[in-house]
């Protein structure tokens, strides 16, 4: 299984490609599914870590409080 980097690369690699307008249409469309599928899987690990950073923010007095995971658009 790869890394969530190596996917985000593959998924940027794959969008570049559609971006250029070049392909044949069977071929856009498979790269088109590889990076749905590839951006679900991003999706899921995010989902993932942000859960875990709730689940480790500790209010003062010891217990745990779930906070919203900061991210450069609440900036």
């Amino acid at each position: 299984m790869p890394s969530f980097e190596e996917s985000l690369k593959k998924l940027e690699t794959i969008v570049d490609r559609l971006e250029q307008g070049d392909l044949a249409l069977e071929e856009s469309l498979k790269l088109f599914e590889e990076g749905v599928g590839l951006s679900a899987a991003c999706k899921q690990e995010l989902d993932a870590a942000e859960g875990k950073v709730q689940m480790l923010i500790k209010q003062r007095d010891g217990s745990l409080k779930a906070e919203p995971f900061p991210n450069e658009k609440s900036s």
